[in-house]
């Protein structure tokens, strides 16, 4: 592992704007490349961190601020309160809003373009990793650039099956990745039976993945300033990312 890691602020244009961000990485070295996308209060100093001890296993990890349509960073000028606080209701649907399944793709494709043209990134398959709200933007990433993404990794990811006709799910036929689910207890986002239909899907689907519940750990167990932070359960799922990678980004 590496000590010393560099971080660096970036810009990537979009067809919508501007999405400013962060890559760290090692010093001297190509490095394969990772998309860190954040969960819905976006980046911030836990995310940075998360980031950043990546990053010193050996990897170029680019946090793009996923909700630059809305905000620049901080998203949030406040305090959130996500157990029902109608202020921060009406911000998560601003910020969320115009991430369509379409924009999110059309998005992923351009952060995967960024990174890969780096020139400390190594010119191999790439990984990606979302948290919470971005658990389902990691899956649509794998299936807008399976050229590219290796390995894409969901951790408390909310929503990822739904009765909708936009499901992201139904990517899953255009995945070419080795896939990873992380599941929260008691996750009204993702309930039991929405991650049984999730396993249902993917065996059909066919290609490598592992899907897997987090006994005791509650939805954003991994992030350091989330109030039901489980050190444990969250070093655990580090460890599963890094094995993930290691066996995939080469």
């Amino acid at each position: 592992m590496s000590s010393l890691i560099i971080e660096e602020p970036i810009e990537v244009r979009t067809d919508d704007g501007v999405s400013e961000g962060w890559v760290f990485r090692p010093e001297g070295k190509s490095v394969p490349g990772v998309v860190h996308l954040t969960d819905v209060a976006g980046i911030r100093p836990s995310h940075k961190e998360m980031a950043r001890r990546l990053a010193a296993e050996g990897y170029a990890v680019m946090m793009p601020n996923i909700f630059y349509r809305t905000s620049k960073v901080p998203v949030f000028d406040f305090t959130p309160d996500f157990s029902g606080d109608e202020r921060t209701m009406r911000r998560l649907g601003e910020l969320t809003a115009p991430l369509t399944p379409g924009a999110m793709e059309r998005d992923a494709s351009k952060y995967v373009h960024f990174l890969t043209a780096l020139e400390y990134v190594a010119d191999c398959g790439i990984g990606v990793v979302g948290y919470c709200y971005a658990g389902a933007m990691a899956l649509r990433t794998a299936a807008a650039r399976p050229d590219k993404i290796a390995a894409a990794a969901s951790f408390h990811g909310a929503r990822l099956f739904t009765d909708s006709p936009n499901s992201p799910h139904l990517a899953l036929s255009r995945v070419g990745a080795r896939l990873y689910f992380g599941h929260a207890v008691l996750d009204k986002s993702m309930p039991p039976e929405a991650v049984e239909k999730l396993n249902e899907a993917l065996e059909k689907w066919g290609g490598t993945c592992e899907s897997e519940i987090y006994e005791g750990a509650l939805h954003g167990w991994t992030v350091p300033d989330s109030p039901v932070y489980h050190q444990p359960q969250a070093e655990r799922a580090f460890d599963r990312l890094k094995a993930l990678f290691a066996a995939t980004l080469q």
